[in-house]
């Protein structure tokens, strides 16, 4: 593929008047509960630092975070400036974290588009399949989008970057995703999603001017939380797996660095997102793979055999909540690492508000496939997942006029054709 297949028009920038923002209050009960989790977090990250063995190359195959790469110089510099460079009026300068992912991918591209100055970085772990996101890369590079290649932790590099351009939005996607993933490699997630978010936080408060920061958060932090639909007043300590924890974990450095340095910050939690250019690990992307190679394919149920049903959610309506996110956010406060006054602090819903059965997809599935699946009905697993997910999105409605327009079957009619043509698979056509 040369361009993002069935990307997003061009959006502009929203201009809505600004209605008062959620207390922080009714994200936090009382201090008390603030110290608490403050005390865990760096509990957390006094563990992975200096307690941790130090990791070698037999540590975990499947875990090898790029440690060679390069930056620095004067052609290193003029690529970042040039792929930062604002081409349109009161356009923003965006450093994007997770650049090579599913969603930076597209988040990048509608940005570009629009004439905001984009820079990527990205750490190209194999988590999944790194010849994806190098042809992620590739697609973005021929937008002009130069992805700098290193890892989130490195804080000479973060340093470097806004020495070299005074971002004024950074859009923070990196982590790490899945939620069963984490019961085999749990530090991958407390390097990623914690100690990374720290850094960027760290060089972010340190700067001058400092940017606004939208970020990824998670529906999985509603976890164990049975009340549907899920809505961003709702409790979320009760994680189900490490995964939402550290999501969790991030909100609250967020309210921490938000409340101590004047830092702009708005979290985003992403409803089971899918679409052209996705993750291999997600079960609409496995279960196109297996149905086409005539695999069995487990479907979970809940308990008393009820259906698992998830908030699918197509792409192009995150990117447009990504964007309705930073032209809404505000200027940050602080200066040099010192708070000059209250700053901006939300945390948002993108979801589609039409949950639907996991036994639907795969039948949607079979036909654009044209071919029958061989489904296995298991038992949902003790493995963090949970039996369903409803979005609750009025806040984001409210703020800046967010609303999905894709169904599932569009959605994955998309997304069919995308696979077809990426893998050349000659044994189906999406009509």
């Amino acid at each position: 593929m040369s361009h993002l297949d069935h990307t997003p028009s061009t959006p502009g920038k929203f201009k809505m008047d600004k209605s008062p923002y959620y207390s922080r209050t009714r994200w936090h009960s009382s201090v008390a509960k603030l110290t608490i989790w403050s005390f865990l977090f760096i509990a957390v990250i006094f563990v992975f630092f200096y307690r941790s063995p130090p990791s070698s190359s037999n540590s975990d195959p499947s875990r090898r975070y790029l440690t060679s790469a390069t930056w620095g110089g004067a052609a290193w510099e003029k690529r970042v400036r040039t792929s930062a460079r604002i081409r349109s009026r009161n356009g923003f300068s965006v450093l994007v974290t997770g650049a090579a992912g599913f969603v930076g991918t597209h988040v990048s591209s509608a940005l570009k588009r629009r004439g905001d100055g984009v820079l990527g970085l990205d750490n190209f772990n194999d988590y999944y399949d790194p010849t994806l996101k190098r042809a992620r890369q590739a697609l973005l590079e021929r937008s002009g989008i130069f992805i700098v290649e290193g890892d989130i932790n490195d804080v000479s590099l973060l340093k470097k970057l806004f020495d070299v351009v005074p971002f004024t939005h950074v859009m923070h996607l990196a982590a790490q995703a899945g939620v069963r993933y984490a019961m085999k490699n749990p530090a991958s997630y407390v390097h990623s999603n914690i100690a990374g978010f720290v850094s960027l936080l760290e060089v972010c408060k340190d700067a001058n001017p400092q940017p606004a920061i939208v970020w990824a958060s998670s529906s999985s932090v509603y976890g164990l939380n049975t009340k549907v639909p899920f809505s961003e007043k709702d409790r979320t300590d009760q994680p189900a797996s490490l995964y939402a924890a550290t999501k969790k974990a991030g909100e609250e450095m967020a309210h921490t660095y938000n409340h101590i340095y004047g830092l702009s910050l708005t979290g985003l939690r992403f409803f089971t997102v899918y679409g052209p250019w996705g993750r291999p690990d997600m079960a609409y992307f496995f279960f196109t793979k297996d149905i086409l190679n005539g695999k069995t394919i487990p479907i979970f149920e809940a308990a008393n055999h009820g259906n698992v049903a998830r908030d699918f959610t197509y792409i192009d309506d995150i990117v447009k909540g990504c964007l309705g996110s930073l032209d809404t956010a505000e200027k940050s406060t602080g200066s040099g690492g010192k708070k000059k006054g209250p700053a901006q602090l939300r945390v948002f819903n993108l979801g589609n508000t039409s949950p639907v059965p996991v036994t639907d997809l795969v039948s949607i599935l079979e036909r654009l496939l044209k071919v029958k699946a061989k489904r296995k009905i298991m038992k949902l697993p003790r493995n963090g997942d949970v039996p369903y997910t409803h979005a609750n999105i009025s806040y984001a409605q409210k703020e800046f006029g967010y609303k999905p327009t894709t169904d599932l079957q569009t959605g994955l009619k998309k997304f069919v054709r995308w696979y077809l043509s990426y893998y050349g698979n000659k044994k189906a056509v999406a009509r």
